[in-house]
Order: C-alpha cells, then sequence, then structure tokens
C-alpha cells in the first residue's frame, strides 16, 4: 500500500508540474520584420527563393506593423497577377518582367522606409 501511495504520489506531481508549467508558458510568436521581407524581395529577385519560401513569408498576417501589412497584401496581390511559380520549380524566376518591376519598386519603397525610420537616409 505504501508503495501506491508513493507511486500516485510522483505521478500526481508530475501531472501538476507540467500542467502548472504548460499554463505558464506562452505559445511562440513570429513577428516579420522589415529585414526579413528585404531579404525574400532580395532572394526573389535573384532567383534564389522558392514559392514556399515566399508563401510562408508573404502567407502569413502581420499583425504589428500597419506598414508591413499593406505591403504584405501588395506582395500577395502582384503574386496572383504575376507570378509564375511552375518557372521557379525549373530554375526562372517567380515573376513575369513586369512582375519583377513591381517588386523592384516595393523593394525599393521599403529600403527607402526602413532608412527613414533608421534616420540613416540622406537625400
Amino acid at each position: 500500500m505504501s508503495l501506491f501511495l508513493m507511486v500516485f504520489t510522483v505521478c500526481l506531481l508530475v501531472s501538476v508540474a507540467t500542467v502548472t508549467a504548460l499554463m505558464l508558458s506562452r505559445t511562440p510568436r513570429y513577428r516579420t520584420q522589415a529585414q526579413d521581407m528585404l531579404d525574400l524581395f532580395d532572394a526573389v529577385l535573384d532567383n534564389r527563393a522558392s514559392e514556399a519560401r515566399w508563401h510562408t513569408l508573404i502567407g502569413y498576417p502581420i499583425r504589428h506593423d500597419a506598414y508591413l501589412e499593406n505591403l504584405r497584401r501588395r506582395s500577395q496581390h502582384l503574386m496572383e497577377t504575376h507570378g509564375r511559380p511552375w518557372q521557379a520549380a525549373q530554375g526562372g524566376s517567380l515573376f513575369s518582367r513586369s512582375g519583377r518591376e513591381e517588386l523592384v519598386a516595393l523593394r525599393d519603397h521599403l529600403a527607402v522606409h526602413q532608412a527613414l525610420q533608421g534616420g540613416e537616409y540622406r537625400a
């Protein structure tokens, strides 16, 4: 009987500790930053990004920065209108020529915005 009580007590303590740890821990959050988007745009323009990488970053809503969310939506629309994922799978570009031109404009706009935010922009 004492063995049963000892095993029961140990199991109860482990269970309570596990529940307590789970209740006190937070769920992990991923926050997309401007540099992440710049890196993705550069990779796409250099034909180094896959469709999966594009959708991983652009498909995830950005709730902490309205500017980045707007840029993400514009990028999503860009993929819908100018995307060519079948060519990217064969080593080609993820976008058509006009899509790459629009992506360059988005990338430059984001880079200038980041420079202005950091105080690095010189006219």
